[in-house]
């Protein structure tokens, strides 16, 4: 009887709950504080992924064969990585490490439509198209890539000196190839410092990223770009809640120079700083045992002129108090030519005032590019401007394996040729045959007839490789 008794308590109370009104239950989700976040998060991933793409770039690299033996056979390889969208009119953020070496780019297009009962966007199916690299730098790990395209949604840059530990972050991205996932963590660090001597910072997150992430954007909960994720910590080669992402502020800096220079124009002061630590404050007798300190001041640069010396201890940067290396990074370095930067230090205990002017660094490769563009001589086939590699020019790269060929001083304005050639690189054959000017490599192209396959051996960075494409018909 006892057992009768429970189990029509027990039908009971499933009808109860089976014959709950549904309204009141989708009235309590408006006001749930998971679902209210669950709704934000699916809000905020629909708005950034339009703006997000996969990166396939195409070179020769080593392949293994059977035998497990590496070394001898060489083939064609696909590097898959990401990017953002970073101008509506195709242009596109990404690493260098993921198209460095490439013969051939690719881009994986979100192509948006609306959802008919929300109006959100909805990623039905992607396009691929050619990319060409419009600039790239080793050093901070950017490259920027154009498509043709118009009209793409652009992700807005964020404002990194907002982030701070705990906030929450999403990572976008094509994590072993597979394309359009998201991630969700929290910001580890918002500014972790891998070289205790380097002022380098990079955003470190938990939010999960693997192979194929890197290029990708780190978002805020505002959807703006606020990292690009460029590496992981892993003992296994997955994730394992280290990601590294390049600040956004180092991608407002650079990205505008890499668009129009192909290269970055870095400033200069002629300051060099480092971490105090408890030794070097024993050793050198400071008044503090943390900070940053100069540890070199060039001879002749703005700092001299402006009076600082070696042993000032950095105290603020245009106002911002300066308590760590880290802190120095974007506000000291990532300037440009025609800045100021306001330099207050302790000289003792004495505290001091300097208005240190930048200076733009002057670029071999600007020169040159000013030089052959006042002679007008751009190779319209390749998009490129060039100088012969005489003895003079060639002084100027003195780690050229091949000291003759023809520089790539710059790429040609508004020019529509999609060859993967970068300033720097130097030209030494076409189709096997030696070039030794620009006149050589323009009377060969010249003589080729449109559709033709073309094959330039290039040096890039000290290595040689081959750079193989079809020559363009005239006006296209």
């Amino acid at each position: 009887m006892r057992k009768r008794v429970l189990s029509s308590a027990v039908f009971i109370l499933m009808c109860l709950t089976v014959t709950a009104p549904a309204q009141t239950t989708n009235h309590n989700r408006d006001f749930d504080p998971l679902h209210q976040f669950n709704s934000a998060v699916r809000k905020l991933v629909s708005q950034v992924t339009p703006s997000v793409v996969q990166v396939v770039a195409t070179g020769y690299g080593p392949v293994e064969s059977s035998s497990g033996n590496n070394s001898a056979l060489v083939g064609m390889q696909e590097k898959i990585g990401s990017g953002v969208v970073i101008d509506p009119d195709g242009y596109i953020v990404t690493n260098a490490h993921v198209i460095n070496g490439a013969q051939h780019v690719r881009v994986s297009v979100p192509i948006v439509a609306a959802n008919e009962s929300t109006n959100e966007p909805v990623i039905s199916r992607s396009r691929v198209v050619d990319a060409r690299v419009v600039g790239s730098d080793e050093d901070i790990d950017l490259a920027v890539l154009k498509i043709e395209a118009t009209g793409l949604k652009a992700l807005p840059i964020g404002d990194y000196n907002k982030l701070r530990q705990g906030d929450f972050v999403f990572a976008f991205g094509s994590p072993q190839g597979l394309q359009d996932s998201v991630t969700m963590g929290v910001v580890s660090i918002p500014a972790r410092q891998l070289d205790p001597d380097s002022p380098v910072v990079y955003v470190q997150s938990d939010a999960a990223t693997n192979p194929g992430n890197s290029g990708g954007p780190l978002v805020n909960v505002d959807g703006e770009l606020i990292g690009i994720n460029t590496f992981i910590f892993s003992q296994s080669g997955g994730n394992e809640g280290l990601g590294f992402a390049i600040p956004s502020a180092i991608v407002a800096y650079a990205y505008p120079q890499l668009r129009k220079y192909g290269h970055l124009h870095r400033g200069e002061t002629g300051i060099g700083v480092q971490a105090i630590t408890s030794e070097l404050a024993a050793g050198l007798k400071l008044n503090t045992d943390s900070g940053v300190i100069v540890s070199d001041v060039m001879p002749g640069s703005p700092a001299e002129n402006a009076g600082v010396k070696v042993q000032d201890i950095v105290k603020t940067i245009d106002g911002y108090p300066i308590d760590n290396l880290p802190a120095v990074g974007t506000r000291l370095f990532m300037r440009s030519g025609g800045d100021q930067i306001k330099l207050g230090v302790l000289r003792g205990s004495t505290r001091l005032n300097f208005v240190v002017p930048v200076v733009e660094l002057q670029n071999d490769l600007d020169s040159l590019a000013t030089v052959v563009q006042s002679k007008q001589s751009p190779v319209s086939q390749l998009g490129v401007v060039v100088i012969d590699l005489d003895p003079a020019v060639a002084k100027k790269f003195p780690t050229l394996r091949i000291g003759s060929g023809v520089l790539v001083a710059a790429r040609a304005i508004d020019s529509n040729a999609d060859v993967p050639l970068e300033a720097g690189d130097v030209i030494h054959t076409i189709n096997g045959a030696s070039v030794k000017t620009g006149d050589d490599l323009r009377a060969t192209l010249n003589h080729t007839n449109p559709n033709t396959p073309v094959v330039l051996q290039i040096e890039r960075s000290g290595k040689l490789m081959f750079i193989a494409f079809k020559l363009n018909e005239p006006g296209r």
